[in-house]
């Protein structure tokens, strides 16, 4: 059976687009809409495809690209087709006419087929504005005033069932199918602790219902995210401020409950904010990167045991390949693009792409290639897009026309067994638009340190290497992991003193000699602290700043001052 080639849909100022593969080559029998498009989607098996231009809705089937249904619907802003390709549901902002009471309904739920309405309902916000399905479409929910109502077979004229309690925030459906569960945050008040529950459909009422529960109390606001197998469910809790005045992120913490009833707070091994949480897809373990920057990575298990550390670096997300073979930890937004891709069986560093100004990043459904954006409105120059294999080898680049915008771009989904995993290579090719590896770069230098030799300047911070945390395996302790960051500096140390581009007159000799004498170790102190001074005013000068005439003097000395200090070291 043929593979098949993952489509990219492309939105912008300019229009719509369809591309094919990852070389992304127009999709010939797609007819490009060259009006600008408020929103796109994909159905879940990837065989529809549906945008709204301004004009209308179209629904088209991505394998001929022929019409599938139309809906005169100008003023929709996001849409959404149900797992089985049955309703597609769409929502406009509200908006209440003078002579009306309530205004018009403006969540529309319409059979994708035939195009009749099946139920119009009133949702006034955007979050959460679509009911979510369960795979089979059996169940359906949405929360309404505060309560959860659920829905079967689409029969949205009729509620099955109901979930009230006291007041019902967030929550999130399982993924798969039967039997279906949905974890509920409810936010704590008058002293109350805020708490978390899972249930199972459609057991909802009673003292034994719930089939886990966690509570807690630093909590304005969750994030719940299954894993595949709906098994378990990782719970961010966040508050706006952090009372401590330890960081402006606010205050993070991380939970974990399962269905068989466990719960558990996650412990992290470093202080600071939670960036991102990352199930992988076999379920059996989730990735976390958290702490004040260079922040941690580390892998866990079901039992909330560390099982790899990363380290540390300059990283705020991280991804699964749709496979689980491969972990790509990124940077992006007030960071630099930087990415690791990791090898997840082995742990082993792959490559380090970097997507400078990167707004947005997704996997190819193929677990071979990655697509990032630079996307409007987050940034509004240099918008484009690329395609990159995760060795680094860019494999298409997509740039903009002058005076244009690009908004979205979005991978075609397809079942999870459309592609199977291949071995991971490390050894890639640049590909025909060169490569993603960032460019050997020197560190930034003080005025003040330049003159000194590379052993001397310090660090801003110590960066802690990947350590493997399983149980049963050795692991590093904090005297072997403060004798490895030793050597690693060394090493560093020894490598700036080849690759420096610019060393400083001063550095005769690169090693600190043994002074004996204490007259002589005066007498090199005082000349090395007015050769850093000298340093500081050639750089004022540079800058354009008009120096005294006894700034001047100590320039004119610069000479001799050298000489003195070779005297002196050769003297020892």
């Amino acid at each position: 059976m043929a593979q098949p080639i993952p489509l990219l849909a492309v939105r912008g100022s300019d229009g719509t687009s369809l591309l094919s593969g990852p070389i992304c080559e127009p999709l010939s029998n797609f007819n490009r809409d060259a009006r600008p498009s408020r929103c796109v989607t994909f159905s879940r098996d990837g065989s529809l495809f549906g945008w709204c231009n301004g004009h209308s809705v179209s629904v088209v089937r991505c394998a001929d690209g022929s019409l599938f249904s139309t809906f005169d619907l100008p003023k929709t802003s996001v849409l959404k087709i149900s797992p089985l390709n049955t309703v597609l549901a769409t929502w406009q902002p509200y908006s209440k006419p003078q002579d009306s009471a309530q205004g018009d309904p403006n969540l529309q739920l319409w059979d994708v087929q035939s195009g009749q309405l099946i139920k119009a309902l009133y949702q006034k916000k955007m979050e959460s504005w679509c009911p979510s399905w369960s795979v089979d479409e059996q169940i359906s929910v949405r929360s309404v005033n505060n309560e959860l109502h659920f829905y079967e077979n689409n029969d949205f004229n009729t509620i099955a069932n109901k979930l009230h309690m006291q007041k019902v925030s967030d929550f999130q459906l399982s993924p798969g199918g039967a039997p279906s569960k949905v974890c509920v945050y409810v936010p704590g008040s008058k002293g109350a602790p805020s708490f978390v529950r899972l249930y199972q459909y459609p057991q909802l009422g009673g003292p034994g219902a719930a089939l886990a529960n966690k509570s807690f109390f630093k909590a304005d606001r969750v994030s719940m995210r299954w894993n595949k197998k709906a098994s378990a469910v990782l719970v961010t809790a966040s508050t706006e401020v952090d009372k401590s005045g330890a960081s402006y992120y606010g205050e993070q913490t991380l939970h974990f409950l399962s269905v068989s009833g466990e719960t558990a707070l996650v412990q992290l091994q470093k202080n600071g904010p939670i960036y991102d949480v990352s199930w992988s897809p076999s379920s059996a373990e989730f990735c976390v990167v958290y702490g004040f920057m260079p922040a941690k990575a580390t892998v866990y298990n079901l039992k909330c045991d560390p099982l790899f550390d990363f380290g540390t670096g300059p990283r705020n997300a991280a991804y699964y390949s749709p496979q689980g073979h491969i972990l790509i930890l990124a940077g992006f937004g007030n960071l630099r693009g930087q990415m690791e891709v990791w090898d997840v069986k082995k742990y082993k560093l792959v490559s380090k792409p970097q997507a400078p100004d990167a707004t947005h990043f997704s996997w190819c459904p193929d677990g071979e290639h990655v697509m990032t954006a630079t996307c409007s409105p987050r940034l509004r120059v240099g918008n484009c897009f690329q395609v990159w294999h995760y060795g680094g080898a860019v494999v298409h680049k997509q740039e903009v026309a002058p005076g244009a915008e690009l908004w979205e771009v979005r991978w075609q989904n397809l079942p999870p067994d459309s592609f199977p995993q291949r071995a991971v290579r490390y050894q890639q090719d640049s590909g025909p638009l060169g490569s993603t590896q960032p460019l050997p770069t020197q560190a930034y230098r003080p005025p003040a340190l330049r003159h000194l030799p590379p052993s001397e300047r310090g660090r801003l911070h110590e960066d802690e290497p990947p350590q493997n945390l399983r149980p049963g395996e050795k692991s590093l302790s904090k005297a072997a992991l403060k004798n490895q960051k030793k050597r690693e500096n060394k090493k560093a140390a020894r490598q700036d003193l080849k690759t420096d581009p610019d060393p400083a007159p001063t550095s005769i000799s690169q090693s600190e000699p043994n002074i004996g004498d204490t007259e002589n170790d005066k007498k090199i102190k005082n000349l090395k602290k007015k050769l850093k001074a000298i340093e500081e005013l050639k750089e004022q000068q540079s800058s354009g700043k008009v120096l005294q005439k006894n700034q001047l003097e100590k320039l004119q000395k610069e000479e001799q001052l050298l000489q003195e200090l070779k005297e002196l070291q050769i003297s020892l």
